[in-house]
C-alpha cells in the first residue's frame, strides 16, 4: 500500500484559487505571475541562442558567461565576491534551489527555523529532508503599527543543539516588508552565538519601493559566510515560466548544493542561459524595476482608497495585503472564494501561508492582491472591487 511522505498536502491555494478564477471567469489578482510578456529583445535572444545551437546540455552548474555575470551583479550591488565557478549555481527556478539547499544540509531530527508567514514550498522542503519546521509568525500589524515585523528575539529563543537552517524571505511574500540595518544586525548577533546556516530567498530584491534599498545577506560578510542566497530571473525578467533561478553560496556549502542540483534537474534549459547571459550585460532592466512596479502598486493602493478595502503599507514585492474588515467577518479563505465568485476577482488568502491556516491566529482579515499586471487588468479589477 502506498504511504504518502506528504500525507497532508493537497493542492496548493495558488492552483485552486487561479482554477477558480478561470472558471468564474474572474480577474486573477492572486498568483504572483505577470499578465504581460517578457522584453521582445530578451526573447529574441532566446531564439538566436537556438539558431546557434544551444540546445543541448549546458554544464550541470550553469553555463560560465551566466555565473559570471551573475557574479559580477551580485559584486555591483553587494559588495560579495562570490567565485563564479564554486559559488553560484544555476537552478530551475528559486524553488528548486530551495529544495536543493534544504536538502543539502538538513538531516533526520535537524530543525529548522522559519519565519510564518510563508512561501509554501518551505515547510514541505524541510520535511521530505528529514527536518523538522519550527515556525516563528511575525508580528502581525496592529491600528498603530499597520506591518508585519520580525521579532528577532523570538528567533533566537527558537534556536536549540538541533537547530541547523534558519529560512527567510525579503522582500517578503505576502506582507511586502523588507529588512532594515537593525534587522541584520540582530540575525549577525544570533550567528555570531550560534554558528546557525542561513536560507535568505531574494526574489524580488529589485522590487523594492520609496526610495529604499534591498538589504541582501550578502551585503555583510558574517552572514553571506554562512548564507544560501537563492535569487529568481523569472521575477526579474517578467518570466516565470521560464524556471531560471540561481543560489550563491560559498564554497563548502555550495558542493553540497550541487550534489542534490544534479539529481534533481541535472541542469537548465541551454537557450534561456544563453540569453539571459547576454541581457544581464545591461543593468537597466533590473535597476528600473523598482520604478516599473511601484507606479503599479501606486495605482492599485489609489483604486482601493476608494473601496472599502484598508491597504497595507508595501515597501517590496509586487503584492500587496489589504484588510477587508469593514466588508466580511469571513475567514480569509472563505472571503477569497466569495470574492472570486460573486465580484469576479481573486485573491490569496494570507492565512494560506501559514502552518495551520484555519487557526484563527492565522486569520487576520488580509488578502493579498498581485499588481504584477498590466494597467488595463488592475483598472477593470479596481472597478469591481469598489462595488464590493
Amino acid at each position: 500500500m502506498l504511504q504518502s511522505k506528504l500525507p497532508d498536502i493537497g493542492t496548493t491555494i495558488f492552483t485552486v484559487m487561479s482554477r477558480l478564477a478561470q472558471d468564474h471567469h474572474a480577474i486573477n489578482l492572486g498568483q504572483g505571475f505577470p499578465d504581460f510578456d517578457p522584453d521582445p529583445a530578451l526573447c529574441r535572444l532566446v531564439t538566436q541562442a537556438m539558431a546557434d545551437g544551444h540546445n543541448q546540455y549546458p554544464h550541470m552548474t550553469g553555463i560560465p558567461a551566466l555565473r559570471r555575470a551573475i557574479a559580477s551583479k551580485v559584486q555591483a550591488l553587494y559588495g560579495r565576491s562570490y567565485d563564479f565557478d564554486t559559488e553560484i549555481t544555476v537552478t530551475s527556478g528559486a524553488t528548486e534551489a530551495l529544495m536543493a539547499a534544504v536538502m543539502a544540509v538538513v538531516g533526520q531530527g535537524d530543525e529548522v527555523v522559519v519565519l510564518e508567514p510563508c512561501y509554501d514550498s518551505y515547510l514541505p522542503a524541510i520535511r521530505l529532508a528529514g527536518g523538522t519546521p519550527i515556525t516563528i509568525a511575525l508580528r502581525a500589524p496592529t491600528v498603530e503599527d499597520p506591518r508585519f515585523r520580525v521579532d528577532w528575539q523570538r528567533v533566537r529563543d527558537a534556536i536549540t543543539p538541533r537547530t541547523r537552517l534558519i529560512m527567510m524571505n525579503f522582500p517578503h511574500n505576502p506582507t511586502g516588508i523588507i529588512l532594515q540595518d537593525n534587522d541584520l544586525d540582530a540575525l549577525e548577533r544570533i550567528v555570531r552565538d550560534t554558528g546557525v546556516l542561513l536560507l535568505s530567498d531574494e526574489p524580488y530584491e529589485h522590487i523594492v519601493f520609496d526610495g529604499q534599498s534591498h538589504r541582501s545577506l550578502a551585503t555583510r560578510p558574517l552572514l553571506s559566510d554562512h548564507t544560501f542566497v537563492i535569487s529568481s530571473f523569472g521575477k526579474t525578467y517578467h518570466a516565470t515560466g521560464w524556471k531560471v533561478g540561481y543560489c550563491c553560496a560559498p564554497k563548502a556549502m555550495t558542493a553540497e548544493l550541487r550534489k542534490i542540483h544534479q539529481f534533481m534537474v541535472f541542469t537548465v534549459s541551454s537557450p534561456m542561459q544563453f540569453a539571459l547571459a547576454q541581457y544581464m550585460s545591461d543593468p537597466q532592466p533590473y535597476l528600473g524595476l523598482s520604478r516599473f512596479y511601484q507606479a503599479k502598486r501606486d495605482r492599485l493602493v489609489q483604486g482601493l482608497a476608494t473601496s472599502r478595502f484598508q491597504v497595507l503599507p508595501s515597501p517590496g514585492t509586487f503584492f500587496l495585503m489589504a484588510d477587508y474588515r469593514e466588508i466580511s467577518g469571513e475567514n480569509e479563505a472563505d472571503f477569497s472564494r466569495r470574492l472570486t465568485i460573486e465580484h469576479g476577482v481573486t485573491v490569496i488568502p494570507v492565512s494560506a501561508f501559514y502552518r495551520e491556516p484555519d487557526a484563527p491566529q492565522s486569520n487576520h482579515s488580509l488578502v493579498r492582491f498581485c499588481f504584477a499586471k498590466k494597467e488595463s487588468t488592475l483598472d477593470a479589477a479596481i472597478e469591481k472591487l469598489k462595488k464590493v
